[in-house]
């Protein structure tokens, strides 16, 4: 990938980790048995593109 492309899907990634925090946030508000599955999947979503983020930032400045 040229580094405006890792750039491009940095700002995606980052957009992504917003929309997920922002629902993370939403669902520990009325934190319950019924949706501990679906605040963990959303834990386990930003973990990932949280680390995807960082390897991005290393690409793009391993990229100059």
């Amino acid at each position: 990938m040229d580094k405006a492309s890792l750039i491009a899907r940095k700002h995606e990634v980052i957009a992504q980790i917003a929309r997920v925090r922002r629902e993370l946030e939403r669902e520990n508000q009325r934190a319950s048995k019924q949706n501990k599955r679906r605040r963990s999947h959303l834990q386990r979503q930003l973990d990932a593109l949280m680390s995807e983020e960082y390897r991005l930032r290393l690409q793009i400045d391993r990229s100059k």
